[in-house]
């Protein structure tokens, strides 16, 4: 595999998951995408906030190229857990406005420097803060394919809309009928479960 092919396959995977993310938002009140949805309080505009920050940072400041506005999460003066929610006064649009722009200047580093390319992560230990372009970029598709999919969940919760993609919902097309059967037979399942193991962990010994 060539570098542009490993490249481009890379990017492949990160678009794939930034377009989730913003579609899991379509449709959907103010409320809703910002409400929180777990005890940590994760939410779906939250969710895009916090990999915008991961793709300037990553790779943005990483690589020598400052977008103006480092991850908030390697700011020392920000509160816990600034960038996975949004405030009232910041709006749908301004949230959905800076990931656009995060894509544009993250990828404008892919497309400029070697994946071997060394650059240092601001936020990370003295001494230990040299990456590789090639190792930030899966460390960015990771992390956003992972939130991605807390999307898929939080917007199932909402609403029952489900789906990797516009084109590719990935689930079988059942109607709601279907669905409340297969639920309650893994319901039936999880309940029936034994409660006891059946065979000893390695190294454990038995009665």
């Amino acid at each position: 595999m060539t570098a542009h092919d490993a490249k481009a396959e890379l990017h492949l995977y990160l678009q794939g998951a930034r377009e989730a993310l913003l579609w899991k938002l379509d449709g959907l009140s103010e409320y809703d995408i910002r409400r929180p949805m777990t005890p940590t309080g994760t939410n779906l505009l939250g969710l895009v906030k916090h990999v915008t920050g991961a793709e300037l940072g990553y790779l943005g400041d990483t690589f020598g190229r400052p977008s103006g506005k480092l991850a908030q999460w390697s700011d020392e003066n920000a509160e816990p857990n600034a960038d996975m929610w949004a405030t009232a006064e910041e709006s749908r649009e301004f949230i959905v406005a800076g990931y656009r722009r995060a894509w544009a200047h993250a990828d404008a580093t892919i497309e400029a420097l070697p994946l071997d390319t060394v650059g240092e992560v601001p936020w990370w230990p003295a001494g230990h803060r040299d990456v590789t372009l090639h190792h930030a970029v899966v460390r960015v598709v990771a992390d956003a394919q992972r939130h991605a999919g807390h999307a898929d969940i939080l917007r199932e919760l909402l609403d029952g809309t489900v789906g990797m993609t516009r084109q590719n919902v990935g689930v079988p097309e059942q109607d709601r009928a279907w669905w409340e059967a297969h639920r309650a037979r893994v319901e039936q399942a999880a309940a029936h479960a034994p409660t006891a193991r059946t065979a000893p962990l390695p190294g454990q010994a038995t009665a």
